[in-house]
């Protein structure tokens, strides 16, 4: 057990698959990043361990995350005490024992308009950058065989660990490394997601390229990430920040995009969605207490953000590896 995650199974239930020597090289560098830890994670891994565990004899993945159960009125309000010591909650919404957990995101508004366009039925899923792990779930309510996720923050891992306590037996496991932590051509997951990423790339194609030595040969790229209108010579890099984040440098266009991903070698490249984050889809709440999208936004124009630039789009994509 690593930080409380059973590296045991993920490595049984890879056994026969080509990440299996990844696998068994994954206690050690997990020791490591532990061992560097944060200065929060006690105190968020003392959240998951005052979670009560009751049994959850109601599980929902597929319309939604809900977790529920016999559990008397005590336990119950143990669960949100223990959950509140984890704001902030950005991706969800979870539904758990009766505590509704509204994240600042409506993550489940994006799954439904990605998931008709996809079929993970027995795949072996990657989700890059996966946050907390909300998708992951949706991505096991769509039929995925396994799904791993990495991510390096550790309040994002600690909120997994509080679903994942009652679903012990779920074949999903987070792990908080990077993508450029991964073995160079792993070629091992049949899916591979990368969800508001590449926008926080300087170097977007190396990402990309990266992306596609996840998977096997055949399998599934699905991007989302922040793209601008225009023909395919259009790319927006902002001089300084973007709806107030300064880790934001490259928004193409679509049609730049797809090129992007053809010049990185992928096929079948096709773009599946387009959809201008609304500010109920994404704001602030009692479980994010900090600024969100309506606080970017030009308050006498909503179209654009505080730097006059355009308001916030987000386009999904889905290529082939050859």
């Amino acid at each position: 057990m690593i930080g409380r995650l059973d590296l045991d199974a993920l490595q049984q239930h890879l056994a026969d698959t080509p990440l299996r020597e990844w696998t068994l090289d994954l206690p050690s560098q997990l020791d490591a990043k532990l061992a560097a830890g944060h200065g929060d994670l006690a105190r968020w891994l003392a959240a998951v361990d005052a979670l009560p565990r009751p049994s959850a004899t109601r599980i929902d993945l597929q319309g939604q995350v809900l977790l529920d159960g016999d559990c008397d009125p005590a336990a119950r309000a143990q669960v949100t005490a223990a959950l509140q010591g984890l704001i902030p909650w950005r991706k969800g919404p979870f539904r758990l024992f009766g505590t509704h957990v509204d994240t600042e995101w409506r993550s489940d508004w994006k799954w439904q308009r990605v998931a008709p366009h996809l079929d993970l039925t027995g795949k072996r899923v990657l989700d890059v950058g996966c946050g907390n792990g909300y998708y992951m779930w949706r991505m096991l309510g769509a039929g995925a065989d396994s799904v791993v996720g990495v991510d390096p923050n550790w309040l994002f891992f600690c909120q997994f660990l509080a679903l994942k306590g009652y679903m012990t037996e779920a074949p999903a496991w987070h792990l908080p490394l990077t993508l450029e932590e991964l073995p160079e051509r792993l070629e091992g997951f049949d899916t591979v997601f990368s969800m508001g990423v590449l926008y926080h790339r300087r170097s977007p194609i190396d990402h990309l390229l990266a992306l596609k030595d996840c998977l096997l040969r055949g399998g599934e790229l699905v991007l989302e990430t922040l793209v601008v209108e225009g023909d395919a010579e259009q790319v927006l890099l902002p001089e300084d920040r973007y709806a107030q984040m300064r880790n934001v440098w490259f928004l193409p266009s679509v049609a730049a995009l797809e090129r992007w991903l053809r010049r990185a070698g992928f096929a079948e490249v096709r773009c599946v969605d387009v959809n201008v984050t609304s500010i109920e889809e994404q704001r602030s709440t009692a479980w994010m207490r900090f600024q969100s999208l309506p606080d970017f936004l030009d308050p006498a124009d909503p179209s654009r953000t505080l730097e006059g630039l355009p308001a916030p789009a987000r386009a999904v994509l889905v290529a082939r590896k050859p």
